[in-house]
């Protein structure tokens, strides 16, 4: 799950609220309301953010593995297993 804590910290470092964004930056208060339920935006707004506020991408947003996320298989697995090979 993507999780945008990181930029409600890193705004409040910086002293840029969110009535500045929309006022003077012109994000949109819906791109503002999606940030807030951790909901999907654009890699734009991510990078538009980053510019504003000076900062890295790990500054807005952070990843946690949630159950969602075990529905997809990682390359080399099956059924949740390592895969052997025979190779070293």
């Amino acid at each position: 799950m993507i999780t945008y804590a990181p930029l409600w910290h890193t705004m409040k470092k910086k002293r840029i609220s969110q009535y500045r964004l929309i006022k003077y930056y012109g994000i949109s208060s819906g791109q503002i309301n999606r940030l807030k339920r951790d909901e999907y935006v654009s890699t734009h707004t991510i990078g538009v953010l980053c510019t504003i506020l000076n900062c890295a991408v790990s500054d807005i947003m952070e990843f946690h593995m949630d159950n969602s996320e075990y529905t997809f298989r990682s390359p080399g697995t099956h059924d949740g297993h390592i895969r052997k090979t025979g190779r070293s």
